[in-house]
């Protein structure tokens, strides 16, 4: 699939996107807006278009750089429990500060999630049975423990409804005010793409990179600093969308190769594509009513996952 392909399918969704919802809005209105239609897309739809663009991007990018570090093709941000971490993180922030701040919340959760990623890195280099199946099994149930603990704990203070707003990815509640945190993955998304060779280069091994004159650890450290904070960012202002830092980068590697610079735009793209796709479904499936993003991504994204497990059983 070519860029200008996937670039033309997202202006499209896009254009799809804005004159969906319960108060109607429809092309033609554009040439005489009135003004509570023109509230309704600077309020609402256009924050909640940037927000799925950016969200899309941002997790299929943490994807290819954790499966690209751990030279496993199964581990992501939901496999390897940097999202549960983060969770673990909010619930720790609004323990510490009563009513956390959104920075609060961003610099414990990403403080979590960078820990609970080094945690999973470090559980990989020992484990000795190397399946790529088996790798993300661990970080599930890595990232279970970490659910369980913060269940526990989010109980016991009573604050379980709060983190239950995290639990699943939701785009219904995104207003202006709320997505702005968004905008701190761009800066991530260029660093990504400017370090993209380092991450292959590191992806072939400690020894490998050495002898390149690389410093390994620093190169994957700066690729954990860039998933864990991408990862906070979307968590705390989306909530959790499952499995698509697993399916995006699987399926660009399908027509596009291992290459991570050549990969990135499409991985980009095709992450956004793939969350509008499913936020329309989800808006039109039972319209008024819409189904959360969490749920529509994690129902297909499950679906492409075992796929993905059966079609690499029958290469073997």
């Amino acid at each position: 699939m070519k860029l200008r392909t996937l670039i033309i399918i997202l202006f499209v969704l896009s254009f799809i996107s804005v004159f969906i919802g319960v108060i109607d809005l429809n092309p033609k209105d554009l040439f005489k807006l009135t003004e509570d239609q023109l509230q309704i897309l600077w309020i609402s739809r256009f924050p909640r278009l940037i927000s799925i663009v950016i969200a899309g991007m941002s997790m299929a990018i943490c994807g290819l750089i954790m499966q690209q570090l751990s030279r496993n093709k199964f581990v992501s941000p939901t496999t390897a429990g940097t999202m549960d971490s983060a969770r673990f993180g909010i619930l720790v922030s609004l323990m510490l500060f009563g009513t956390a701040s959104p920075m609060q919340k961003m610099l414990v959760a990403f403080l979590f999630a960078l820990i609970g990623t080094f945690i999973f890195m470090k559980i990989l280099e020992k484990v000795k049975f190397k399946d790529p199946i088996f790798i993300p099994l661990v970080g599930l149930m890595f990232g279970s423990i970490i659910s369980s603990v913060t269940t526990f704990f989010a109980y016991k203070n009573d604050l379980i409804q709060n983190m239950s707003s995290w639990l699943q990815g939701n785009f219904a509640l995104i207003l202006q005010g709320r997505y702005e945190m968004l905008y701190i993955s761009l800066p991530l998304v260029i660093v990504a793409y400017l370090y993209a060779n380092r991450f292959t280069i590191a992806g072939m091994g400690e020894d490998f990179s050495t002898n390149l004159g690389m410093n390994h650890k620093g190169v994957v450290n700066i690729g954990l600093v860039i998933v864990a904070l991408m990862t906070t960012v979307v968590i705390l202002t989306v909530g959790m969308i499952p499995f698509l830092g697993l399916i995006i980068p699987n399926i660009v590697t399908i027509y596009k190769g291992d290459n991570l610079k050549n990969s990135l735009p499409h991985t980009a793209l095709l992450g956004a594509v793939f969350v509008l796709a499913c936020d329309i479904i989800g808006r039109i499936i039972i319209y008024p009513y819409e189904i959360a993003i969490g749920v529509t991504v994690g129902v297909i994204g499950s679906g492409i996952f075992l796929y993905l497990i059966m079609r690499r059983k029958s290469y073997e």
